[in-house]
C-alpha cells in the first residue's frame, strides 16, 4: 500500500527546514530507522538548495512542490519545480574524490552527495509539470 503527503513551498532558503520536517514525518511513516531518515532529509535538502540557487536564480522566485511516497519498501521523494535548467544534470561528469582537493572544483559536489545519500535519483527535465528529481530510500 502506498500513501502520499504533498507539501508545496515558496522557493526560500527560510523553507529548508519546514521540507527536512516534512520530510522526516514521512520517512517515519515508511519506517526509515534515524541514519535513512537523516540520509533522505540531506538529499532533499542539497536538491531544493540547488533548485533555489540554479533553477530559480535566487530566492522567492518560484515554487517547490514535495511529493512523498510512502511504500513497503521504502520513501520516494518527487520533488517538482519550474525553474529554468541551463544544464543537464544527468551529464555532470562523476566526481573524482580521489583527487587532490587542490585540483578539483569549488561546486559541483551536490549530485555526488545526492546520489551517495539515497538508493536511485532520476531526472525527469522539462516534463508539462517541470522538472522532477525523484530519490528513493530504501528501508534498512
Amino acid at each position: 500500500m502506498t500513501t502520499e503527503r504533498q507539501l508545496t513551498v515558496s522557493a526560500q532558503v527560510k523553507n529548508l527546514a519546514k521540507i527536512a520536517e516534512f520530510i522526516g514525518k514521512a520517512a517515519t511513516q515508511a519506517g526509515l530507522d534515524d541514519k535513512a531518515t537523516y540520509d533522505i532529509q540531506m538529499a532533499t535538502d542539497e536538491a531544493c538548495t540547488n533548485i533555489i540557487e540554479h533553477a530559480y536564480g535566487g530566492e522567492g522566485k518560484g515554487s517547490i512542490q514535495l511529493t512523498c511516497h510512502v511504500q513497503e519498501e521504502g520513501l520516494q521523494v518527487v520533488i517538482l519545480d519550474q525553474g529554468s535548467i541551463s544544464f543537464d544534470p544527468t551529464q555532470v561528469p562523476p566526481l573524482d574524490v580521489r583527487a587532490p582537493l587542490s585540483e578539483r572544483q569549488r561546486r559541483g559536489m551536490g549530485l555526488f552527495f545526492i546520489h551517495n545519500l539515497v538508493d536511485t535519483v532520476e531526472f525527469k527535465l522539462n516534463t508539462p509539470q517541470g522538472n522532477q528529481l525523484i530519490l528513493f530510500k530504501r528501508k534498512a
